[in-house]
């Protein structure tokens, strides 16, 4: 199960062999997005709040597309009870 946090490594695309920590997920279309991963352009039109311009942003990437990274803080652990008798 992907979570947020999680280290990822990309199996396929631009990013194949890269590794990040999922910064985002859209569970409906079982996609996250990857931190520093998939990166596009984004155009944005001048507001009067904010200055437009052409934007760096990461991209949403298919679960299926995505491998979790052994971690030791994934690993659960059980812990014996010794006053149990």
């Amino acid at each position: 199960m992907i979570k947020k946090g999680l280290n990822v490594k990309v199996l396929v695309g631009k990013d194949k062999n890269k590794e990040g920590e999922v910064i985002e997920l859209d569970r409906n279309n079982f996609r996250a997005k990857v931190k520093g991963l998939n990166i596009i352009k984004k155009h944005v039109k001048t507001t009067k709040e904010n200055k437009g311009g052409i934007f760096d942003k990461e991209n949403f990437i298919h679960f299926s597309n995505l491998k979790i990274i052994n971690d030791n803080k994934q690993k659960k652990t059980r812990i014996k009870n010794e006053n149990k008798k």
